[in-house]
């Protein structure tokens, strides 16, 4: 079976997206170039951040995938809020309560979505 392990961002400049990734995921990346950034985080997942004028065939917009972060809990989730928004990321939806569970959404400069949250206890 394939299991997916890696996650590719096009992006417009890797080393300026990898200051803002370094400061969202709480790491370093274990690669660095112009063209090409890498962050291995602890569950084994991958997220490449390579330069958009180089990948074949050519990236479409961003914005209709999102990367997720489950939290252990709405206070998790308003913490989370507070410390992206000084980052200066681009909030596209405020914490508010979903069918799902607690959650808000932010985009990165290059318009990929990053959505935290928490489920609800119960389904509604």
């Amino acid at each position: 079976m394939r299991t997916p392990n890696y996650l590719l961002l096009a992006v417009k400049n890797p080393r300026q997206s990898v200051e803002l990734y370094r400061r969202l995921l709480g790491r370093d990346p274990v690669e660095v170039s112009d063209t090409f950034a890498l962050f291995v985080l602890p569950t084994g997942l991958k997220i490449g951040l390579w330069i958009a004028s180089e990948v074949q065939p050519a990236p479409r917009p961003a914005g209709g995938i999102e990367i997720s972060f489950s939290e252990p809990d709405r206070e998790a989730v308003l913490a989370t809020y507070a410390e992206w928004k000084e980052l200066g990321v681009k909030v596209v939806q405020e914490p508010t309560d979903l069918d799902f569970g607690f959650t808000f959404v932010v985009e990165d400069p290059d318009g990929h979505r990053l959505r935290p949250f928490v489920l609800h206890p119960e389904p509604r």
